[in-house]
């Protein structure tokens, strides 16, 4: 069994026991399928720079976030919200980059698709397939904090909304920095 069809299966297991469940939807999950995101790399010489980083780097800040989530009893709007926003805060890269041959090496090439609003992009990709709180946009748009564009008052104004902003940004930082 290749690669693709173990994360598959994974997020399938992983979808399968959340409450309020808007995740295990066919339409979703064949999109998903269907745009490379168990194959996708995350990024060019950072976290996830292989083929299928996306997914696993994806992995990492849900089970970050569910795991913050526990420990410090956070309050979502929808119960399946940290599955959703740790699973697809970057699903923007599914179109963001290719892998070439250089000198008869693979190497991945940024095609600049997502630009500075990669958090925005994900968004209006996400929210074409399933409903979105205005809590899981905010935490999407936001995962990066300030760090693409710098927007500390846009921020600052999120966290005051919704304090699972602050701890998104820090799932992924944790998991970008730290796992893997």
């Amino acid at each position: 069994m290749g690669f693709k069809n173990i994360r598959k299966q994974k997020l399938t297991k992983l979808f399968s026991g959340v409450p309020g469940n808007r995740l295990a939807t066919p339409r979703l999950l064949n999109w998903l399928d269907a745009n490379g995101f168990y194959t996708q790399v995350a990024s060019t010489g950072h976290h996830g720079d292989y083929p299928g980083g996306l997914f696993d780097h994806s992995w990492d800040v849900t089970h970050k976030l569910l795991e913050m989530t526990h420990k410090l009893n956070l309050v979502w709007e929808k119960p399946d919200s940290p599955y959703i926003v740790g699973m697809f805060h970057d699903v923007c890269k599914i179109d963001e980059y290719e892998i070439e041959m250089v000198n008869g090496q693979s190497t991945v090439i940024k095609t600049e698709k997502c630009g500075d609003e990669h958090g925005a992009k994900s968004v209006r990709y996400l929210s074409e397939l399933i409903p979105l709180t205005n809590e899981e946009i905010l935490c999407i748009r936001y995962h990066m904090g300030p760090y693409i564009r710098p927007d500390w008052v846009g921020y600052d104004n999120a966290i005051k909304q919704y304090e699972n902003v602050l701890w998104t940004h820090t799932a992924d930082m944790y998991a970008s920095r730290l796992m893997r």
